[in-house]
């Protein structure tokens, strides 16, 4: 082969592998610049895309899955097909699927209305397989259905291999594809939709949830539902959907390291969306490009699980202690020092299990905060001669040896 062939082939392959790179990128957030992947945000009413980065590039969709598992619910609803009160049986097969799930064993049943709550506020595995079982007579034909649900929404580089978003390479999909899927949800099952509001339900006597969608405590009242989704090559996702001032727009996004950054994210997205003007002049969802790259990992395999520090701010120790609660004690003296100071933006709890010589201790840590306000508490405590440290987010890495005192 000559080098100038072996060149394009190279080059060529560079290219192909260059969106799967380029999936993962920084957003901007208040303490530094945090890594997320693709997102979008859409005017449910106009389908007109307000914001977006690579919303036609390959993601895996995780839980949020569940969202066209609920959509074929509502329309065996709809059709009269199940009632709120049909039970859904768990075989032994959808009793085996893995955490999060209810946990029934093979024989018992939820009714259908339990069922949508489950998958809504607990992203229940074991209840999305039991449906597609109930529905289609087994797991594969059901993930036949939900693709051909796609195409026909439009979700047209869109593939589902099961029910539940456990992790499968052929299960992917792209933020404007979720995005179209929401609005579907939204404007076809205005009888249903207000499930996605679900944070906790009753199962018998056992109370589920709250739920994993924090960010409708977050942008309260404006939000109203929709659905999150981890696997561990994907990261943490979300499908927000909001309502301001009479006017619906849709959320969707992907690849974050930390749930907590992805629900801030979010908030601030649909703040900028909702302050633009745009004319409507903008390109409608169903016209961007579709289908590009590669999904990008989020998380490595051996790198999934564990603790890390993860957020971009900078970390300020208040020292180490011989039990959690004294931590806590100390962290919470510390955010109430934040505000004594006029700290508007407060950092986020990390107490932290540090060992050496077979002993564990607690680091009190507030994490994640702006560095003039990590400098502005340090030197309060250390004008009054007590222990504080700043880190930077580089510094604060397993086994976290630094912070044994």
């Amino acid at each position: 082969m000559n080098l100038r062939l072996l060149l394009c082939i190279l080059g060529l392959i560079g290219l192909a592998a260059a969106p799967s790179r380029a999936q993962i990128a920084a957003v901007a957030s208040p303490s530094g610049p945090v890594q997320a992947g693709p997102y979008v945000v859409v005017d449910a009413a106009t389908g007109e895309t307000l914001l977006e980065r690579n919303a036609g590039a390959y993601w895996y969709p995780a839980s949020l899955t569940k969202m066209m598992t609920l959509y074929i619910v509502f329309e065996e609803l709809k059709a009269g097909r199940l009632t709120l009160a049909t039970p859904v049986p768990f075989s032994e097969y959808a009793r085996s699927m893995p955490p999060t799930k209810l946990g029934l064993g093979a024989g018992q049943t939820v009714t259908v209305e339990q069922g949508v709550q489950s998958l809504v506020a607990h992203s229940a595995n074991d209840v999305a397989t039991a449906f597609g079982e109930l529905i289609s007579g087994s797991s594969p034909a059901f993930a036949q259905r939900m693709t051909e649900t796609a195409v026909r929404l439009g979700m047209n580089a869109t593939q589902f291999r099961n029910a539940n978003g456990l992790p499968d390479p052929g299960q992917m999909t792209t933020a404007r594809d979720m995005a179209i899927l929401a609005i579907a949800l939204v404007k076809q099952f205005p009888e249903y939709y207000g499930y996605f509001r679900t944070q906790q339900f009753m199962l018998g006597k056992i109370r589920i949830g709250p739920s994993f969608n924090k960010f409708l405590d977050l942008y309260a009242p404006y939000a109203d539902g929709l659905k999150t989704g981890f696997i561990c090559s994907s990261g943490f996702n979300i499908v927000g959907s909001a309502v301001r001032d009479g006017r619906r727009l849709i959320a969707v996004a992907f690849g974050f390291r930390r749930a907590d950054l992805r629900d801030e994210f979010i908030v601030r997205l649909f703040d900028e969306a909702y302050a633009l003007k745009t004319g409507g002049n903008r390109p409608k969802i169903w016209q961007l490009r579709n289908g590009d790259g590669g999904p990008g990992t989020v998380f490595a395999l051996g790198e999934c699980g564990g603790i890390r520090y993860d957020m971009p701010g900078d970390a300020v120790w208040l020292g180490t202690y011989g039990d959690w609660k004294t931590a806590r004690h100390a962290y919470d003296t510390g955010q109430a020092d934040l505000v004594r100071l006029g700290v508007a933006r407060l950092g986020k709890e990390w107490i932290l299990p540090v060992s050496a010589n077979k002993v564990t201790r607690q680091a009190a840590i507030i994490a994640d905060l702006e560095p003039a306000a990590a400098q502005k508490l340090c030197a309060d405590y250390q004008a009054r001669k007590l222990f504080c440290q700043v880190k930077k987010p580089e510094e604060v890495v397993p086994p976290f040896g630094v912070f044994w005192r």
